[in-house]
């Protein structure tokens, strides 16, 4: 816990300094000509699910925020680098049989917590919109598997320690976003694993081999933006 508490530390001190090296420059916010790096701030959601783990539908929700520095290639090209402490997992929105029918899952919630470091590919148009494409790299600061069921033996097991969740997430991501106002963006995309975030849980709850499977949807503040100098 004492690692996680420094890991979590070192998140937020990076996403400081980001925001403060930003706003340092703000005697350029309104500049003619365009700079190469801009940075901004980011705050969403995260509606999530795990893949393999027999429920379906995006029913967790959980926090995507953090900072973000653009540079630019071109008129309408730049790459992204961000530093995030994102929310991922999972909820059950309905009692159901195990796989085999033995008992009844009467709870199932999946918490996931990351430091997450997407960098994407992006193309600018016409000032208002952008798209993008890239990948991203998450640690696991925390993980907390509740499961509730008639089996009292299923109930007893340490889900942590039993069928741990891998300590990184590899994602492949596709986003875009819309210039609400001067520097004010509206953010979405969906990521998905690349490789599992496990590959072991207990026969009754799922299959083995489980992928994170998010949609993101956050509002994006781009520090020296006015009008967009892509």
């Amino acid at each position: 816990m004492a690692k996680n508490r420094k890991f979590g530390a070192f998140l937020l001190s990076a996403v400081f300094l980001m925001a403060f090296s930003t706003a340092t420059r703000a005697q350029s916010y309104y500049e003619e000509v365009p700079r190469t790096f801009y940075g901004g701030l980011l705050a969403g959601t995260n509606f999530t699910q795990v893949d393999g783990d027999n429920y379906a539908g995006y029913h967790k929700v959980g926090l995507n925020v953090g900072g973000i520095v653009y540079t630019r290639f071109a008129d309408k090209f730049a790459g992204s680098l961000e530093i995030l402490f994102s929310q991922r997992g999972s909820r059950a929105h309905q009692e159901q049989r195990s796989n085999h029918r033995l008992f009844i899952i009467q709870k199932y919630n999946i918490d996931l917590n990351y430091a997450e470091v997407p960098i994407m590919f992006n193309y600018f148009d016409k000032k208002k919109a952008h798209a993008g494409a890239g990948f991203s790299y998450s640690q696991l600061i925390s993980s907390k598997e509740t499961v509730l069921t008639t089996d009292p033996t299923v109930n007893a097991l340490d889900f942590e320690k039993e069928y741990p969740f891998k300590k990184y997430d590899v994602n492949f991501i596709l986003g875009g976003g819309l210039r609400l106002y001067k520097g004010l963006f509206l953010n979405l995309r969906f990521q998905y694993s690349l490789v599992p975030v496990r590959k072991d849980i207990h026969p009754e709850l799922g299959r083995a081999e489980q992928y994170n499977n998010s949609y993101v949807l956050r509002l994006m503040y781009l520090f020296g933006t006015e009008e967009p100098k892509y």
